[in-house]
């Protein structure tokens, strides 16, 4: 009996997970597909616990009480104190423990299971665990040095860097067979220390311009490792847990290719990114044009429509809730105020998306690139708020740009561009953007949350 609603709660948790994903598909639903994740994780918890520990000694349920206690303490004091800014640094993290969690179960798995009395099957879901989870550990960690600047954001570009990502895999092949064929510990070893150097590698060889890629790649990864780890515990859950994790985070992540252009095996080889160089450098575009924030506010004040393009300079100056003020007041002026996300806007996908809500800009006013984009040519004044490469005209119209047939936001065609930016610097993909030299197009430097301050001040 126990067994049979064991069952019944994980069918019931699976089913949780998917109503969970089809609700974060929508700004609307988002908060109750959180809710029902929530919800579906505590019940497979309780079950897991259940299946696990029924009469087993209350020094185990102690022991177990207390790990939970202690993690759930540390994940509440960082989900407290993390700023939106740090969000995809902080889920790189978490990516890394699943890849730990997934090489630490692998190994005991077979320690526990005794190396003859396993199968040659079960050997090479341990193998293939402890590989998935070794690659998103190390992986992960790197990406999450990337987006802290810890580390530099530029590809680390090592000779022959694509034949040592081969050679990798064959090793670990070739390892594979010892490992089942001698179902000695050693080739499993071998294949970890190969699988962390390469999991490094793969990820410290993407530029910083592919980071949101890289973040959705990696939750794919974890997804997998999670799957891994189900197929050695022979637990069912953990594998629907995991392949929906991992199909999901492979969508998003050929979603993500797609917005920008981008071959998904060559970003993940490492195969494009920018050296972190201005590339287009050497071209005169001619001489930008300065603003402040009383001419701003005078385009606004005469303006029947406006376009608001945030990037990861709104998030770093933490606008959000200025830029939600001056639409509000905007609005309240009976002004046609709406928002331009790119899809790889900020280094996570949906970055902007969730700080806009965070300073409860009404969803139905935020709009994706493919709605936007015909609407600009009618657009009065577009504020380019902390965004670079996604609103860069290099993009459509200069085949030699390094970013050429990158789907960006046409804020080009709209009568008056308003560039907030602190310098003249190239955007994080190392591309100079001719926006800021086009006639109709404005820069007002600084602080783009003392400025957009300013503006609502002179308003």
């Amino acid at each position: 009996m126990d067994l049979a609603l064991i069952q019944a709660a994980y069918i019931i948790a699976a089913l949780l997970f998917i109503l969970s994903l089809a609700g974060l598909s929508k700004h609307e639903t988002a908060k109750d597909g959180n809710i029902l994740g929530m919800v579906g994780m505590a019940l497979a918890l309780v079950a897991t616990l259940w299946l696990a520990l029924r009469g087993a000694p209350a020094a185990n349920w102690l022991l177990i009480a207390v790990a939970m206690a202690i993690g759930a303490g540390i994940g509440i004091w960082r989900a407290r104190r993390v700023e939106m800014t740090g969000m995809p640094e902080l889920i790189a993290m978490l990516h890394s423990f699943v890849g730990a969690a997934a090489v630490l179960v692998g190994f005991n798995t077979f320690l526990a299971s005794g190396s003859e009395a396993s199968d040659g099957v079960h050997l090479v879901e341990i193998f293939l665990g402890v590989f998935i989870g070794a690659v998103t550990f190390t992986g992960s960690i790197v990406a999450f040095l990337k987006l802290s600047a810890r580390i530099s954001s530029k590809p680390l570009m090592l000779p022959a860097r694509h034949w040592l990502n081969l050679a990798a895999l064959v090793v670990s092949a070739a390892l594979l067979v010892w490992f089942v064929a001698s179902h000695s510990i050693v080739p499993l070893m071998a294949m970890t220390a190969i699988a962390l150097a390469f999991g490094w590698h793969l990820v410290a060889s993407i530029g910083g311009g592919d980071m949101p890629v890289v973040v959705s790649m990696l939750n794919s990864y974890s997804g997998w490792a999670a799957a891994a780890a189900g197929f050695m515990l022979g637990n069912d859950l953990l594998i629907v847990t995991g392949a929906l994790v991992g199909s999901s985070g492979a969508y998003l992540s050929y979603i993500m290719c797609t917005a920008m252009n981008r071959s998904f095996v060559s970003v993940i080889a490492g195969g494009f990114g920018s050296d972190g160089a201005v590339t287009s450098g050497d071209v005169d575009y001619g001489d930008h044009r300065e603003t402040n924030a009383e001419e701003v506010a005078d385009l606004l004040t005469h303006a029947s429509s406006v376009v608001i393009t945030p990037g990861y300079g709104m998030a770093v100056a933490q606008a959000q809730y200025p830029v939600a003020d001056l639409t509000a007041k905007l609005r309240e002026r009976g002004v046609d105020v709406r928002f331009g996300i790119h899809p790889v806007a900020g280094r996570l996908p949906g970055h902007m998306n969730v700080l806009l809500a965070e300073a409860k800009v009404p969803y139905d006013i935020v709009l994706e690139m493919d709605e936007i984009n015909d609407d600009f040519p009618g657009t009065d004044v577009v504020l380019v708020i902390g965004a670079n490469d996604t609103v860069n005209p290099a993009a459509a119209e200069d085949p030699g740009s390094p970013i050429a047939g990158m789907p960006v936001l046409q804020v080009w065609n709209a009568k008056d561009v308003v560039v907030f930016k602190r310098s003249m610097n190239a955007g994080y993909a190392g591309v100079q953007n001719p926006l800021f030299f086009r006639d109709n197009s404005a820069m007002l430097f600084g602080d783009a949350k003392e400025r957009v301050e300013d503006i609502i001040k002179a308003l």
